[in-house]
């Protein structure tokens, strides 16, 4: 028998809750100490990353929006009003054995009409010179306060030249079509791409089909009441828009049948594929637009017309199409052999096993691969300025090469910039929603 009485009761012995972590290995002090500041030489390396990344970011707000203009319709507004005057001052030099001497040189000074307001900023600096001592061989150096002026941007050459950067020569009147078949395309693309919505399958069928045509319809004209607008006409990133659009919705099913036909087991549309990915992947793309607009019209009937836009639209199309049969192919080898055994278990057939087994596996793989190439052939549709069309960025240099704006390449361009990175940046976001949406593994 125990000595315990029955009624006392054992010690229970709890154990105590886990202590909150270090409030430094948590949180954003925790983040920074271990991806910033994880030692003496990161750390120092950061706050010289940092620096360097504050004043470039600052030198740039400062000519991009501080100082640059924005309102007007002349170059005029964007010239300094104030002139830069040297000045012969006297200061004292010191020469190399210690003895001081009175050196006469230059100074710059702004020199601002009476009641005008300047339009750029200007700051004192001392600046050191190395002048020779009159009378002498040997050189003093002088301390000379100069006025530093800093220009801003000319933002009004964009102002003035957007309709020409958005839609080209597109005559002024007609000019709301492209931006109707536009707009409507985008509403269209966006609600097709949103999760959730009903009637998906149907506005991905208009688009593929009626849409084009009306397109062609409302850019064109000739019918239906409108007036008639010439290719050649068309241009900046309209013309951008639609040799991308275009060549990114056909390359990408005609891909598709290439890698599929290239993995045929019927030797002569194998063959063909081979050869046709293999040729067009030999050669550069420009070989390719000069080929369609120099060699493409010799195998016609004589006296056929063909539109210059349409060569380069097919030119486009088969180049890049090319390209994703390869990235399709890797694809498809990526898929597991067993898919295949397993599909045919299930008496599946062929078009059957891709469509339903193979093909959504393979294109999940490939989303990042396809994406880059599509934004590489929304960059490349510059280089039909080549054969003649005017791009976006032909646009650009026709803008900069006009008397009125010479020497405002650097807005220009930067303007041109910010108009891909916007397009280019967001199919790069799109492809990671669709990477995450699709994402069917094990995180760890």
């Amino acid at each position: 028998m125990s000595n315990l009485d029955m009624g006392d009761v054992a010690p229970v012995f709890e154990p105590k809750p886990d202590l909150p972590p270090p409030a430094t290995t948590v949180g954003v002090i925790g983040w920074l100490r271990s991806n910033l500041f994880p030692d003496l030489l990161n750390s120092v390396l950061t706050l010289l990353g940092l620096s360097v990344a504050i004043w470039a970011i600052w030198t740039l707000l400062t000519w991009a929006v501080w100082d640059a203009h924005f309102v007007g319709s002349e170059r005029d507004v964007c010239k300094p009003n104030f002139e830069i005057a040297k000045d012969e001052v006297t200061l004292p030099g010191t020469l190399p054995d210690g003895s001081i001497v009175d050196i006469v040189t230059t100074a710059d000074r702004v020199v601002v009409p009476p009641g005008v307001e300047p339009n750029a900023r200007w700051t004192h600096k001392t600046v050191v010179r190395t002048v020779r001592a009159p009378g002498t061989r040997e050189y003093a150096k002088v301390a000379v306060e100069q006025d530093v002026v800093t220009e801003g941007a000319c933002w009004i050459v964009v102002s003035q030249r957007f309709d020409q950067f958005i839609y080209g020569f597109y005559p002024s009147d007609e000019r709301w079509r492209p931006t109707f078949v536009v707009g409507l395309g985008l509403v269209l693309l966006i609600y097709m791409l949103t999760d959730g919505v009903p009637y998906r399958g149907w506005v991905a069928a208009i688009l593929a089909i009626p849409f084009p045509i009306v397109a062609f319809i409302l850019l064109r004209g000739n019918m239906l009441g409108l007036e008639y607008v010439d290719n050649a006409k068309w241009g900046g990133l309209l013309l951008t828009i639609i040799i991308s659009a275009v060549a990114i919705s056909g390359a990408l099913p005609l891909g598709i049948a290439l890698a599929l036909g290239r993995r045929s087991q019927m030797p002569i549309i194998k063959m063909f594929c081979i050869l046709f990915i293999e040729f067009f992947r030999a050669v550069p793309m420009i070989t390719i637009l000069f080929m369609a607009m120099v060699v493409l019209p010799l195998f016609l009937p004589p006296g056929t017309s063909f539109d210059q836009l349409l060569r380069v639209l097919i030119g486009v199309t088969v180049f890049i199409a090319a390209y994703t049969a390869e990235v399709v192919r890797g694809g498809l080898q990526a898929i597991p052999k067993g898919q295949y055994e397993a599909a045919a278990a299930l008496g599946l057939g062929y078009w059957k096993m891709m469509g339903l087994i193979v093909l959504p596996q393979a294109l999940k793989i490939m989303i990042p691969a396809i994406v880059s190439l599509f934004i590489g052939i929304f960059k490349d549709t510059t280089l039909v300025v080549i054969v003649g069309l005017s791009d976006l960025l032909a646009m650009a240099q026709l803008a900069i090469t006009d008397a009125q704006w010479i020497g405002l390449a650097k807005e220009v361009y930067m303007f041109c910039a910010l108009v891909f990175f916007v397009f280019c940046f967001a199919m790069s976001r799109y492809s990671m929603y669709l990477e995450r949406k699709l994402h069917t593994g094990h995180r760890r």
